[in-house]
């Protein structure tokens, strides 16, 4: 009978353990770091709106995390293989997404915005982009909708945004299509003077932050971005990176 117990309680603390390590584990956390202002490095160290706010969301459930960059269209195909276990990019929730990765409440509503040089006065809307020469970003939903609503004369694609702006900068292309609060941000901070943006929001979408189907982490992280919505942590986060009040 005292070996039966002495195995039980040993059995017992065992599981205890497992249990602590299974909970101690560090979430990878996979982030496109050229995607300002929601995540960027600036004097060494990672900064931005979604890091902030997934920062504010693993200190509400209680978890561990490190960041691992990677170019974004690697995001997807991490979480599939599970090498990251979420990914923060402000990546937009579309249903070719949804049917292989699971996103959390949507934390943003954002669209696509032209961004011109400000001496262009000929593009002011997405029409006036037919037989120019536009850029944008590799595997995003600006690079789907130009090449479904525009006759461009070509799409130049790169892996990080910068890229494109670079190329606008330069007079390679004539327009960016991008999302609108990376294009705001730009015309305001690096690119001041220089461009401009122009015409309406096109393709409303939300943001989400994607875990591996079936994660359980998803549904944490959804009640946690709902509470940080309540608390009003999350308008201060907002305030913070877009200089305004939500709307």
């Amino acid at each position: 009978m005292k070996n039966v117990m002495r195995l039980l309680m040993t059995i017992a603390f065992v599981g205890c353990l497992l249990t602590g390590i299974a909970h101690s584990k560090t979430i990878i956390v996979g982030c496109d770091t050229n995607f300002m202002p929601f995540e960027f490095k600036q004097d060494g160290k990672y900064v931005g709106f979604d890091i902030d706010l997934w920062d504010a969301i693993a200190k509400e459930i209680g978890v561990e995390y490190k960041l691992q960059p990677m170019d974004f269209n690697g995001l997807i195909p991490a979480l599939q293989t599970q090498n990251i276990d979420v990914a923060i990019a402000g990546m937009t929730i579309k249903s070719k997404r949804e049917e292989v990765v699971d996103f959390a409440y949507p934390y943003y509503d954002a669209g696509l915005k032209i961004l011109v040089s400000s001496k262009q006065n000929s593009i002011k809307n997405i029409a006036d982009l037919k037989g120019k020469v536009v850029a944008t970003k590799l595997g995003t939903t600006s690079a789907d909708f130009v090449k479904k609503e525009v006759d461009v004369k070509d799409l130049r694609l790169f892996p990080n945004i910068d890229g494109a702006y670079l190329e606008l900068q330069t007079g390679g292309v004539d327009a960016v299509v991008f999302d609108s609060p990376a294009v705001q941000y730009y015309a305001n901070t690096a690119g001041k003077g220089t461009v401009k943006v122009v015409g309406p929001l096109y393709k409303g979408q939300s943001y989400g932050m994607a875990f591996p189907q079936g994660s359980k982490l998803r549904e944490k992280a959804s009640i946690a971005i709902l509470k940080l919505m309540e608390n009003g942590d999350y308008a201060k986060l907002y305030k913070k990176w877009f200089g305004e009040d939500i709307q």
